[in-house]
């Protein structure tokens, strides 16, 4: 049985799939049609990563469609996502889920709070803010072939290794290690770490204190924070829901 219900944030049918724009500080700033967004100068959005796991311990790899707009056709982790304005990112994460597989979660635990990333090919850039979560999967895979080419079941130890020697989406080259460094706590992950109800019609409060490091690759842009966007959203919506 699953924990909550995947919710449709989709709109009316027909309508765009919408992201949530950042400014460089982290806070929510505006929306911008997904379509739209991806270029050669992609605007920085909010984004997330799920790592899928049986209850074997397996992870569940998937290569991404070959005509998607960004890296084609690479080995990645379970599924990312990006979630519509207003809607809560663990709702976001097992939408994501439901839609490209198939499958539900159990026990979804937010590991990276903090992870953001730059990364381009093709003359195509990925530019989020992206926490990243692992949970157990509800269900047998089927794979949405519009999204996802292929679904395997690999050991942990073999996507690690498969991370560091370059084979996986660069998103998945920085997450892997990250994940493996804090293995043995992926369990004790606070409720109150996750990141909010997110609400772009209300306006972004004053940033305070000190950012942490823009985890970067094969771009070397100044910082972009994620920990105090998780914070001042919390602020930000703590009174209100969508």
């Amino acid at each position: 049985m699953y924990e909550k219900q995947a919710v449709d944030y989709r709109g009316p049918v027909g309508s765009p799939e919408q992201v949530v724009l950042l400014d460089d500080d982290g806070r929510a700033i505006g929306v911008a049609d997904k379509a739209t967004v991806h270029g050669a100068s992609t605007p920085l959005h909010l984004a997330f990563s799920c790592y899928g796991f049986d209850r074997e311990g397996r992870l569940l790899v998937t290569r991404r469609a070959r005509h998607k707009a960004t890296f084609p056709g690479v080995q990645t982790n379970t599924c990312c996502g990006h979630p519509a304005p207003g809607e809560a990112m663990e709702d976001a994460v097992r939408r994501r889920l439901a839609e490209e597989l198939g499958v539900g979660a159990v026990d979804l635990r937010l590991v990276l709070p903090d992870f953001a990333y730059r990364a381009a090919a093709g003359g195509v850039e990925e530019n989020e803010v992206c926490p990243v979560y692992v949970c157990t999967l509800v269900g047998e895979p089927r794979a949405r072939p519009d999204e996802v080419e292929s679904v395997e079941w690999w050991s942990w130890e073999a996507f690690v290794a498969a991370a560091g020697a370059g084979e996986l989406s660069p998103w998945a080259q920085l997450q892997a290690p990250l994940l493996d460094a804090r293995r043995r706590d992926w369990r004790l992950v606070p409720p109150a770490e996750s990141p909010p109800h997110i609400s772009t019609a209300q306006l972004p409060a004053e940033h305070t204190g000190e950012p942490p490091e823009y985890v970067q690759y094969e771009d070397a842009s100044p910082a972009h924070p994620a920990e105090t966007w998780i914070r001042r959203c919390t602020q930000r919506t703590s009174g209100g829901g969508h």
